[in-house]
């Protein structure tokens, strides 16, 4: 009897530690990943202008890995995270997860994969992130050049946003076509990692949920912004 009351307890603690945000490890995984492609984006010498523009975003989507087999599946090309930046507090909010991904979207000429970092520029287009399904090329066009070293400023008339993209392939490097991609937030996954119900704006406009374990990448961006500041004073 008293065996069966301790699995019991045991059982409970389990069912209770699983629904709260600490044992997220898929998400925490993934935004362990998206640490790893800003530390990377910032130790690239071909990044100095994403760094540069990065003080001057309102947000970051960070997608650590683009599967070309996600595309030729046809189910989502990627997973990664948005995080909006506030210049008064100087501080980046926690992640909201979403996924990229579109039938007719991918890696091209035998690149295997690829990370992304989509800077957004302007108040209005943060908001249209984080309300509704984004389209890249249909909201926005987005233009990438040699290994990312190069970018395009992609102006929109209907949500007046500016967004840059960089990318970095892996594999033999062909381009990579972000047009027609969609970014969708990811329900479940922001769930799972705050322990409740919560929208893209309840975690990065209102800022109403955090994780510690999001602190390291907050501290990324934070570095690669000195960074970036630093090149730019040079």
């Amino acid at each position: 009897m008293q065996l069966a009351k301790k699995i019991a307890v045991v059982a409970a603690l389990v069912l209770a530690l699983g629904s709260g945000p600490v044992l997220a490890n898929e998400e925490q995984d993934r935004v362990d990943q998206a640490r790893i492609t800003v530390n990377s984006f910032a130790a690239d010498e071909n990044m100095e202008l994403m760094l540069e523009l990065l003080n001057k975003a309102h947000g970051v989507v960070i997608i650590p890995q683009l599967l070309k087999a996600g595309f030729i599946i046809g189910g989502s090309g990627g997973s990664g995270v948005l995080l909006s930046y506030d210049p008064e507090s100087k501080s980046w909010s926690s992640p909201s997860f979403l996924t990229m991904g579109s039938g007719s979207v991918g890696l091209q000429i035998g690149a295997e994969s690829a990370e992304i970092m989509l800077l957004i520029m302007s108040k209005k287009g943060m908001e249209a992130v984080v309300k509704n399904k984004f389209t890249l090329g249909g909201d926005a066009s987005v233009a990438v050049g040699p290994l990312g070293a190069g970018a395009k400023a992609a102006t929109t008339t209907n949500i007046g946003a500016d967004i840059y993209s960089f990318s970095k392939a892996k594999g033999l490097f062909g381009g990579i076509a972000l047009e027609g991609a969609v970014l969708q937030p990811n329900e479940s996954a922001n769930k799972a990692y705050y322990g409740s119900a919560v929208t893209p704006i309840d975690i990065v406009v209102e800022r109403k949920v955090s994780n510690p374990g999001a602190l390291p990448l907050e501290q990324s961006l934070v570095e690669a912004q000195v960074k970036g500041a630093a090149n730019k004073a040079q």
